[in-house]
């Protein structure tokens, strides 16, 4: 994060990573959206599909490109409160490790002391990204739950009937299935997110070069590289958060350690390729998803800045 920090007022700096994580948000579901539905439905139904190729082409022959890109309304919501939240936050979490640790300016904080930063940061994002997220994995997995008859639903409903259906059969704490694999998700995932991308922007610098001089080229492959991190560090808690957030529009579903209990005792020797199945296009995803997410923020966050400091 930029040097020039401390020359704005600390609130403006908050709203300016807000708005500037919601940029990337959006920059992340618009470049991965459906990389993300086929994960979801390979995560969810790991038994229908034989692999990444297999469940695009019959999403598509199924349900055309409206079944590639089914939530991304929940999605593009999610990513941005997400990730407005994550960096707002991230700024304030960076500050409180430079205090923890005794350091006297965010400028020293090493690539291990970012990580720590966005894994505390991820508690306060989950929040606003588990209720969205729900939505999300709930639409793109309609289709499967109405050919396995566990919903009345209809494959094409819309982000307003499917929240309406929550709400009314499960009222508003409904909306937090999930939360607890969310949290086990995001807090080790965003160590290895941020950690990743600052460890591969390291590895850019040239001598007496600052990360704030990089370019795009290096902002965005240092992203993917976060980005990948991420999932190949978490997935198979993400595939059991998955599970519990889309079957329970059948009835409530146990915690996460029972979910993943039963995985492992009804899936037997399939239960390691269950819980890591749909990795390959999350990675895929991942790579330029991350990459789109991470230059959209520096660049937001560098000219908003700058108007700041012209301001004041």
């Amino acid at each position: 994060m930029p040097s020039e920090q401390a020359r704005v007022h600390p609130v403006v700096q908050m709203l300016i990573d807000f708005t500037a994580g919601a940029a990337g948000g959006v920059a992340c579901v618009v470049s991965g959206q459906p990389f993300d539905t086929i994960k979801v439905k390979m995560q969810t139904f790991p038994a229908m599909y034989r692999g990444f190729f297999d469940c695009s082409v019959k999403t598509y022959q199924q349900e055309g490109m409206y079944g590639l890109y089914q939530g991304t309304t929940p999605a593009l919501l999610a990513n941005i409160a997400e990730n407005a939240v994550l960096f707002a936050c991230y700024g304030f979490c960076q500050q409180l490790v430079r205090q923890l640790f005794g350091l006297g300016n965010i400028v020293e904080l090493s690539d291990l002391h970012s990580a720590i930063a966005g894994s505390f940061s991820s508690v306060f994002s989950s929040m606003v990204l588990c209720p969205t997220e729900l939505v999300k994995c709930r639409m793109q997995a309609l289709h499967e739950m109405k050919v396995t008859g566990q919903t009345a639903l209809s494959q094409r409903s819309s982000t307003w009937t499917v929240i309406k259906a929550i709400f009314q059969s499960e009222g508003p704490l409904g909306f937090f299935q999930g939360l607890t694999s969310t949290w086990l998700r995001e807090v080790p995932g965003y160590f290895f997110f941020f950690g990743g991308y600052e460890v591969s922007r390291s590895f850019f610098l040239k001598a007496g070069q600052s990360k704030e001089e990089l370019g795009a080229l290096p902002v965005t492959v240092s992203g993917g590289i976060g980005g990948a991190a991420f999932w190949l560090a978490v997935y198979p808690i993400d595939s059991v958060k998955s599970r519990i957030q889309v079957l329970s529009m059948a009835g409530r579903q146990d915690g996460f350690l029972l979910s993943f209990l039963h995985i492992l005792r009804t899936e037997g020797k399939y239960c390691v390729m269950a819980l890591y199945c749909g990795l390959t296009p999350t990675v895929i995803r991942a790579l330029p998803s991350n990459g789109a997410l991470f230059l959209a923020y520096e660049m937001t966050q560098k000219k908003l800045t700058s108007l700041a400091e012209r301001t004041t």
